[in-house]
């Protein structure tokens, strides 16, 4: 029973979306009926979450995850209050995890317009500033990989359609390292997003998530609060492998 829930959690793992129990089924080889019990009881344990017809990982487990990551999020903390300071935009941390960005750490804006999004929320990479920001670390070959289908799921008339203009963009910020996001991944919703360089095997990406109505007429400001925070951490993870 230990390895059937280790091989639930493992395809919940690769799969923050969600995936449909006859999902589960094909991704672990698990009989439905074994299958649903043994989600059932993971799910009373916090491991697991059924919601809107999908299975995903438990609050619990993306705890477990942000405990993981503890070193690092300690280390960046300040920075990224000091960054949620300067602009009074939400600050978020992320991790790469396969197609998605999984969200480890955040500050809030103090406005009351503000987006915010839940802890262990899974953003799509190709749909997100700093999701594309991450991307851009990639090679295309690495990122065929990953994205196998010429067609990509949008979440907006913004997102990108094809795996062919993903990469177009993709290649224009490797030239500066931004990515943005114009309400590609929500509606009302726009973002600057950088990857991480913190010395270690995980890619981590830092976005400011801004309200639609602000961020033209703050994206100067933005950007450069944005590539002034990224150079302090450049600095810090730089002085700590010397």
């Amino acid at each position: 029973m230990i390895a059937k829930s280790a091989a639930v959690m493992r395809a919940l793992e690769q799969h923050p979306q969600g995936l449909t129990l006859n999902e589960l089924i094909t991704h672990t080889g698990i009989p439905k009926s074994t299958l649903h019990r043994l989600c059932s009881a993971l799910q009373e344990e916090d491991l697991t979450l059924y919601q809107d017809g999908v299975w995903r990982l438990g609050t619990g487990l993306v705890r477990l995850a942000a405990s993981s990551h503890e070193r690092v999020i300690s280390r960046l903390r300040p920075l990224l209050e000091r960054l949620a300071w300067r602009t009074r935009e939400t600050v978020d941390l992320c991790v790469f995890r396969g197609q998605h960005a999984l969200l480890v750490d955040q500050v809030m804006s103090d406005q009351e317009l503000r987006v915010v999004s839940p802890l262990g929320t899974a953003f799509p990479l190709h749909m997100t500033a700093h999701g594309k920001a991450m991307l851009a670390t990639l090679d295309d070959n690495a990122v065929k990989e990953l994205f196998p289908e010429e067609a990509l799921i949008r979440r907006t008339d913004a997102s990108h359609e094809s795996r062919t203009s993903l990469l177009q963009e993709l290649e224009v910020i490797r030239s500066h390292g931004l990515g943005v996001d114009l309400q590609e991944h929500a509606a009302g919703v726009c973002a600057l997003g950088v990857a991480l360089n913190t010395g270690g095997r995980e890619l981590y990406g830092l976005a400011l998530a801004v309200p639609d109505l602000r961020f033209e007429r703050d994206l100067e400001s933005l950007r450069s609060s944005l590539l002034q925070t990224r150079a302090e951490i450049d600095a810090l993870f730089g002085e700590a492998q010397d």
